[in-house]
């Protein structure tokens, strides 16, 4: 019997819960092995298209573009039908995106389309397959299950980095698009096999209504403006990273880094720990007391990068692996946060408009780096001071959106 067999009925036993978990977590990793194709493969696209670093922003952007398109329609349907249903056919979708980019991506403009097919895609695995998990976990697991999922993004994007800077040296860049869309079908035979499908519970309200409750709700509104400013810092980071050290690289040659993309792997894994570490931080110490400190001090680190940004690799990599850790620990105390504040029944509109807003700063902060990088300099280190500087700005913002979830809460008498 598959783990999710009867979980419409009857609430599955702690073993089971862990293999639903396991299973949902080991789709997530497969469904990410192309994520960090672009970001690591950026140095060499832009050379071989001559891109400005605006040009190379908005690539790197385009993917989560297509995300916030898409994650309005695909996550609030989760209300209505089986989020499994959703997750299949995006997980697909993703597989076709890689495998197209693999074919035909042979200009910047035809890459453009088929890396925002792919961050489309993202918008039916990702949240749809958190909704699908916790609709079929109890709810005193249901936080502890979030953590998990959501810390599997970075285990996943870690991966994703680690082999592709072990293969590119080998490999043409089509043929690792098309391994990775392999690994997308992977994701597909994983949900289908392992978890079964359970009947659509129609909802007490309609769509619109679904909307209104949502979006009238302080407390959620809170929570997308926090996870709003951590992916423009995150994915801001993630974007250019590689790019950073190449540069540091050319400049200063060091052991460091000489393999940019392990650093970043290594800075992606990190993200694991930090975001259940966080989690279980907002239990023990509360929820807004925490992310009101956490996000603070990523801040102030965001700030010491880019005095350090032209420093050896000796000196720049361990300041950078401290924030890459630092930047993580609000993921998943956001995202359990809104899980556990809001309605079972409208849930999946509340994380359809959070994934929205949220992969809105996913997409500015890549391009606002790139931005910062091209008006002081790319090869200058005010250039990438100025790109540090952008994420400071970034999560700075989702500080100030979580103090209203506190006034929130106030007002709310909860």
């Amino acid at each position: 019997m598959s783990p999710a067999a009867g979980a419409a009925d009857l609430p599955p036993s702690a073993g089971a819960s862990t293999l639903l978990v396991l299973v949902f977590c080991g789709a997530e990793v497969f469904s990410m092995a192309g994520f960090a194709l672009v970001p690591s493969l950026l140095p060499r696209l832009s050379q071989d298209w001559s891109l400005s670093a605006t040009a190379a922003g908005w690539l790197g952007g385009i993917f989560f573009l297509g995300y916030i398109l898409a994650v309005p329609l695909l996550v609030s349907l989760t209300d209505r039908v089986d989020a499994r249903r959703i997750y299949l056919a995006s997980a697909a979708l993703n597989g076709l995106a890689l495998a197209g980019f693999a074919l035909l991506g042979n200009s910047f403009v035809a890459a453009l389309g088929w890396w925002w097919l792919a961050g489309l895609a993202l918008a039916g695995t990702y949240m749809p397959g958190l909704k699908a998990l916790t609709d079929r976990l109890p709810a005193a697991r249901q936080s502890r299950g979030t953590a998990f999922y959501t810390a599997t993004f970075g285990v996943g994007a870690g991966l994703s980095y680690l082999w592709i800077e072990l293969t590119q040296r080998h490999l043409s860049w089509p043929l690792l698009f098309a391994l990775a869309a392999a690994a997308a079908a992977v994701a597909v035979l994983l949900v289908s096999l392992g978890v079964a499908p359970v009947a659509s519970r129609p909802s007490p309200h309609d769509r619109a209504t679904h909307w209104r409750l949502v979006l009238g709700d302080r407390r959620v509104l809170a929570f997308c403006g926090a996870y709003f400013g951590h992916n423009w810092e995150l994915f801001g980071f993630r974007a250019w990273l590689v790019a950073c050290l190449v540069w540091n690289h050319d400049r200063l040659a060091d052991p460091w880094t000489a393999m940019p993309g392990v650093v970043a792997a290594l800075a992606t894994f990190l993200a694991v720990p930090a975001s259940v570490l966080g989690n279980e931080g907002a239990h023990r110490w509360g929820r807004s007391r925490w992310l009101r400190t956490v996000m603070p001090l990523s801040c102030a680190l965001a700030l010491v990068v880019a005095g350090a940004s032209d420093r050896p690799g000796h000196v720049l990599v361990p300041l950078l692996l401290l924030y890459a850790a630092t930047m993580n620990l609000d993921s998943a105390a956001l995202t359990a946060g809104l899980i556990s504040e809001t309605a079972s029944d409208r849930r999946g509109t509340a994380l359809a408009l959070y994934s929205a807003i949220g992969f809105a700063g996913a997409c500015i902060g890549p391009l606002v780096f790139g931005i910062a990088l091209d008006a002081c300099g790319r090869a200058d280190p005010a250039g990438w001071a100025a790109g540090f500087v952008s994420l400071a700005v970034g999560v700075g913002f989702g500080r100030w959106a979580i103090g209203r979830h506190t006034q929130a809460r106030a007002a709310s008498g909860r």
